[in-house]
């Protein structure tokens, strides 16, 4: 589905390798503007190989959109959510897709 109700804010997930001696993955999110979620994909995406010019890391082509249903964005405003099915219980599933241990962020005590 690439139709929306209305012009709004979309917030764009895409997906980064950083080459040798880094082999780190990057998601950023970015927040756009636009008519439609083709329209925000696109925007990202050109923002995207303007960000990876120059550096040591490559855009490997995903870009995942989400549609904030607000006109106002403030603190606390949601602004990605993404939905997967899995069979697997909560602590595996954090486990496999957040909390591998190969992550790059600290804890707070």
């Amino acid at each position: 589905m690439n139709e929306t109700p209305e012009t709004g804010w979309y917030a764009v997930r895409c997906v980064f390798r950083w080459r040798q001696p880094y082999d780190t993955y990057e998601e950023r999110l970015t927040l756009w503007r636009a008519d439609s979620f083709d329209e925000a994909i696109a925007m990202a995406e050109r923002e995207a190989e303007e960000y990876v010019d120059d550096r040591p890391f490559e855009y490997l082509g995903l870009a995942q959109a989400y549609y904030l249903d607000n006109e106002t964005i403030s603190s606390g405003t949601e602004i990605f959510s993404l939905l997967r099915d899995s069979d697997l219980d909560p602590e595996e599933y954090l486990d496999t897709f957040f909390d591998t241990g190969r992550e790059r962020h600290g804890h707070i005590s």
